[in-house]
């Protein structure tokens, strides 16, 4: 189902994934956002290659029981695999996107090396 992350101290919206049963329940075992990727069809741990992962704090499921909101606390200060620390990191203006709202928190090149 569709997962929004959200910093629990700042309310901020830091990504959005998506969680499939075994995902949730391994979620709820570890305390830590565990995703399924539909298009790689695995499970993986958020943080598992960047150090960056997302410590649950609390976990609400909507109206229809259909998308979650994931309260979390981010560790190693990015949630978005280019380094920044939301996802949502660029703004629509009348002439399409617009400059990067923030800097970077880390180099992608360097934490995702391709062997």
């Amino acid at each position: 189902m569709p997962t929004v992350i959200q910093d629990s101290r700042t309310k901020e919206v830091l990504m959005v994934g998506f969680m499939n049963s075994q995902a949730f329940k391994k979620t709820l075992q570890t305390g830590k956002v565990h995703f399924y990727s539909r298009s790689r069809q695995t499970l993986w741990m958020k943080g598992e290659t960047s150090g960056n992962f997302q410590a649950v704090k609390e976990i609400l499921v909507d109206c229809d029981r259909d998308s979650l909101l994931v309260r979390v606390e981010q560790k190693g200060g990015a949630a978005c695999h280019t380094g920044y620390r939301s996802c949502f990191h660029r703004k629509v203006g009348n002439k399409g996107l617009v400059a990067v709202r923030q800097r970077k928190v880390f180099n992608p090149k360097k934490v995702y090396k391709k062997d």
